[in-house]
């Protein structure tokens, strides 16, 4: 059944995975949607089916967005279409090995895609967003972001930046009626792992939750008007006791003479 649409949702890594659930929940939630990926086949795929069942309508762009030229045009659809009131920025790739038996050119290109295509992605949204007075943007991070010992360095500290730049928008952008939230997966089953890897089935059952449940938590956490969503955390508490310390440790980063504990040494 067709619903009185809440705009449109542009979502990268759509064409499968968390993307595409993504796709289809916000469809039956009543966005139109703008699905973009590289694989065109499977974007179309989802793109009939969605239609089929929601009477939304779904464009399918295909685009690598390692790829300078492709990214552009989706930042230009971005700038351009007005109809957008909410991006997802979900497009990223990972990786399982320690640093020396990593590939720094394999590294370079996931910075490419978690950190520069989201960033560029984030700047061609938000000066709409900010003249339209309304828009959202939900960002896909990883627990990685806060606890990077956990897998590959790099793929660690491209969430952080996730989580980092989320942080700096949602205080930047405060009195404009946009939301920004980021969402802090911890392992889940997708071919994340594979393409990461680390086969799946190596991963153990007990840390690894279902896709579909991972987005349907993190939505329910858009609802809630949460800034920070972990879809595994048992209490929302331990959260707001991690946010206290690093608030509380602000006002005393930067000052104008070392700390007592190194004084005594410079002497």
């Amino acid at each position: 059944m067709t619903q009185h649409s809440k705009g449109t949702a542009l979502i990268t890594g759509a064409s499968s995975g968390i993307g595409a659930i993504y796709a289809d929940r916000l469809a039956r939630r009543g966005y139109d949607l703008i699905l973009v990926a590289r694989n065109s086949a499977r974007l179309n795929e989802l793109a009939k089916r969605l239609t089929d069942e929601t009477g939304r309508a779904v464009e399918v762009v295909a685009a690598d967005l390692g790829n300078k030229a492709d990214l552009g045009r989706v930042e230009q659809i971005l700038q351009a279409d007005a109809s957008i009131t909410l991006l997802v920025n979900n497009a990223g790739v990972g990786a399982t090995a320690p640093l020396l038996a990593s590939d720094v050119d394999k590294m370079e290109e996931m910075i490419a895609l978690n950190v520069n295509a989201l960033t560029r992605l984030t700047y061609a949204a938000v000066p709409g967003f900010v003249a339209r007075g309304t828009g959202a943007i939900i960002n896909i991070a990883s627990i990685v972001g806060i606890a990077p010992e956990l897998l590959n360095g790099v793929y660690g500290g491209s969430k952080a930046f996730v989580l980092a730049i989320t942080l700096s928008l949602q205080k930047e952008l405060a009195d404009k009626n946009i939301r920004i939230q980021a969402v802090l997966p911890g392992a889940t089953a997708t071919d994340f792992w594979g393409i990461a890897g680390t086969p799946l089935e190596h991963v153990p059952s007990e840390i690894v939750m279902p896709a579909e449940d991972m987005v349907d938590a993190a939505l329910a956490g858009f609802d809630l008007g949460e800034r920070i969503t972990i879809p595994s955390l048992p209490d929302a508490a331990d959260w707001e006791t991690y946010e206290a310390a690093r608030q509380k440790l602000m006002p005393h980063l930067s000052r104008s003479v070392p700390a007592a504990r190194y004084r005594a040494a410079i002497r």
